[in-house]
């Protein structure tokens, strides 16, 4: 499962290039409670298909049914539509007061604003489009009087921005993830990590463990591992994760990792191995214990787990924390919590 984002854009790109009408509303502003984050987006077109999602269900269905009334009252040459469907954008705010907020499903009288977005420019979405799937970060200037675009690369994502004139949202590639290792647990976690929007790369030389690889939609490399990382170019929407127990595979390529970018750099193994392992890179490779504070390990939230399918769980949960910049509590540290058992 790819990027929602761009799951979104790509098929307003399609609609808009067959000059079919449609709309981009964008999650801008959120008080209290609410069930999706600012930047959040869907699209919706003339002809009733819906991709991407702004709230838990409720506020797409009003969406759906505002403006399929619409588009259908347009088509029947009817004088007064219930709706705009083109010019300037259209500001909407949802929740403002309790029964509202109930009947759109948000939880503790939360409010959420949208602005929508008439028929995007074709050549414009194309060109978003296509520099998303190069890797690009690309931030999105709408003016809100005008209905102008324009989009420039940026080196570091930004928080979505809107005034009384315009909205700016950034957009990114996919997340990624490389994972160290063709074992059973790396098929659990490369699961996991699918269904969360990562782009998934399983590297591991070792013919044995990669002729039983059986799930799809993942790039698989036999090179080494820190070949693999070299190639991958870990940034700050990447993670790289070792789980092979090997220090001959996982050592190198978690050095070359801790030169890059990457928001998650871990290694599977218990408190001794982390330990040995921190040693052995300073020891052998001269890293600082600064550097090595990066290096996260024993990896995974504390939830007890013991099989390779529940430590998947764990690992994966902590790599969405990072990625959502929550900061945990110290009881769910592994390596914490096991110290308190012991």
């Amino acid at each position: 499962m790819e990027n929602m984002d761009v799951m979104v854009l790509r098929s307003l790109r399609d609609w808009r290039v067959k000059e079919q009408r449609a709309f981009l509303a964008t999650v801008t502003r959120t008080w209290g409670s609410s069930p999706r984050p600012i930047g959040s987006i869907m699209a919706m077109c003339e002809t009733g298909d819906v991709v991407g999602s702004v709230s838990g269900g409720c506020i797409e269905d009003d969406l759906i049914a505002r403006f399929s009334s619409a588009y259908a009252s347009d088509k029947g040459n009817e004088t007064q539509a219930k709706e705009p469907l083109d010019g300037q954008p259209l500001r909407l705010k949802y929740g403002v007061t309790a029964d509202e907020a109930h009947r759109f499903g948000l939880p503790c009288g939360g409010t959420l604003e949208l602005v929508i977005e008439f028929n995007p420019n074709a050549q414009l979405l194309a060109s978003l489009v296509s520099d998303l799937e190069h890797g690009q970060l690309v931030t999105r200037r709408l003016d809100l009087m005008t209905s102008q675009v324009t989009q420039n690369h940026v080196n570091s994502p930004k928080n979505l921005e809107i005034t009384n004139a315009y909205l700016i949202n950034t957009f990114g590639p996919e997340y990624r993830m490389l994972i160290i290792g063709a074992g059973q647990m790396s098929e659990y976690l490369a699961t996991m990590a699918l269904f969360n929007g990562f782009a998934v790369t399983v590297c591991d030389p070792r013919i044995e463990y990669k002729g039983s690889w059986s799930l799809r939609g993942v790039q698989l490399s036999s090179e080494m591992p820190d070949d693999v990382v070299l190639s991958f170019k870990p940034d700050q929407r990447s993670c790289v994760i070792a789980l092979t127990h090997d220090p001959k595979l996982d050592d190198l390529a978690l050095l070359e990792a801790l030169k890059s970018e990457a928001f998650y750099i871990g290694a599977i193994g218990s408190r001794k191995n982390n330990h040995s392992r921190h040693q052995r890179m300073r020891e052998h490779f001269d890293l600082t214990p600064e550097t090595l504070l990066r290096l996260r390990g024993p990896i995974g939230l504390y939830i007890g787990s013991k099989t390779p399918s529940e430590i998947a769980v764990s690992i994966m949960a902590e790599v969405l924390a990072v990625k959502n910049k929550v900061i945990l509590p110290k009881e769910m540290d592994v390596a914490q919590a096991k110290s308190h058992l012991s």
